[in-house]
């Protein structure tokens, strides 16, 4: 018997799938406003651009830590269409604890833009975060910003007069790799996507990177689409010098998965730190 076609509205309805989103989106705020002010020492709302959205904040390594070898970048997520850097503030926690410093970006949002312009906005922010540190990055991002941490990793980054491992280490968190499935979705209202703009802006359409380490994680509570999304994902990008991990967060939602990274001890952070080493 062949298996019934997946509801895509649904499954890819995160906030319909989980009552409960506003408390947690709340949580992220709150929490994010709580570490801006305990760190007196971050840098907030630098520019990489024009457009006032085009900033970001670097939160530097606790005193007393080792200095590691890459810049930590975290991307938010919200469709593409929604949220901003300060509710993420402390997704730095985690790895400032283990010698990173960490940027925070923040982007443009559609439908004022569109996705091909969000990944040229991470684009440039990838390019800045290097002139200003020197280090290559270890990217990590949460729905939207795993799709962009995954675009990220598959930049030619040589072909930009940069170097080429800029962004070979990601960790691409309940991302979406193919836009395709969106179109026909109430997503798409804001995201105004065609087929054929959808597949230029999915990373599984496109060349996959020619090396690097990534870990997909999802949520064991996610639809079937995300788990899929992700596995794909693994499946595909695989080669002599590339290789990823799929990472399933037994009882995690779409929106809790994330709440380790703010925990320097969480197994989440432990993974995230032994990728960028």
């Amino acid at each position: 018997m062949a298996s019934a076609t997946p509801d895509m509205e649904a499954e890819y309805n995160n906030r319909a799938r989980v009552p409960e989103h506003p408390e947690l989106i709340a949580a992220w705020k709150s929490g994010a406003e709580a570490y801006r002010t305990a760190r007196s020492d971050a840098q907030l709302d630098l520019a990489y651009g024009t457009d006032l959205r085009q900033v970001f904040d670097v939160f530097p390594r606790l005193t007393g830590t080792p200095e590691r070898d890459r810049t930590a970048l975290f991307i938010h997520g919200g469709y593409w269409q929604a949220l901003d850097k300060s509710f993420f503030s402390h997704m730095a926690r985690g790895l400032n604890a283990h010698g990173y410093d960490v940027v925070i970006a923040n982007y443009r949002l559609c439908p004022a833009v569109s996705i091909a312009d969000i990944i040229d906005d991470m684009r440039e922010l990838a390019a800045r975060t290097y002139e200003l540190m020197h280090r290559p990055l270890l990217v990590y991002g949460h729905s939207a910003g795993g799709h962009l941490a995954a675009c990220l990793m598959a930049t030619n980054w040589a072909g930009r007069g940069l170097p080429a491992d800029l962004c070979d280490r990601a960790m691409p968190i309940s991302g979406l790799f193919d836009l395709q499935p969106l179109v026909q979705t109430s997503v798409n209202t804001a995201l105004k996507m065609s087929e054929e703009t959808a597949a230029q802006a999915s990373p599984l359409t496109g060349n996959p990177p020619s090396s690097g380490r990534f870990v997909a994680v999802v949520g064991g509570d996610e639809s079937s689409e995300y788990l899929r999304q992700s596995r794909t994902l693994v499946d595909r990008w695989a080669g002599p010098a590339l290789g990823g991990v799929l990472d399933i967060q037994s009882g995690a939602n779409h929106f809790t998965v994330i709440d380790p990274l703010s925990d320097p001890d969480s197994a989440l952070t432990t993974a995230l730190v032994n990728l960028g080493a």
